[in-house]
């Protein structure tokens, strides 16, 4: 099955483990077979929400919702079933200071 593993910050998008501690797990995913791809996103700030309304395009600058908690990267990840994919989750250095949260694929 494949996930989408979103990496949630609280506070800045910069916040968090760089270097050596990312690189890590992600040499451990990639080796693996488990990461298939992933990269950390711009501050929210930098943001575009596009909505259709009454057939015009409506565009707001930054995100959607006004919160703390920030997506500060993502992962999409292929795993045999939720259990391995939580396991994976929990290794990411960001679940510990932040949360990951793991969303399937739409298989239908």
């Amino acid at each position: 099955m494949r996930y989408l593993m979103m990496v949630i910050v609280d506070g800045e998008v910069t916040d968090g483990p760089t270097g050596p501690e990312i690189e890590g797990w992600v040499a451990e995913m990639d080796g693996k077979g488990v990461r298939l791809f992933g990269n950390r996103v711009v501050a929210p700030a930098e943001a575009t929400t596009v909505r259709v309304r009454d057939g015009e395009v409506v565009l707001t600058d930054g995100p959607y919702v006004e919160t703390k908690e920030q997506m500060g990267g993502f992962d999409i990840i292929e795993c045999a079933d939720l259990d391995q994919a939580i396991e994976v989750a929990a290794r990411h250095p960001m679940a510990r200071r932040g949360m990951i949260e793991l969303r399937p694929f739409w298989e239908g």
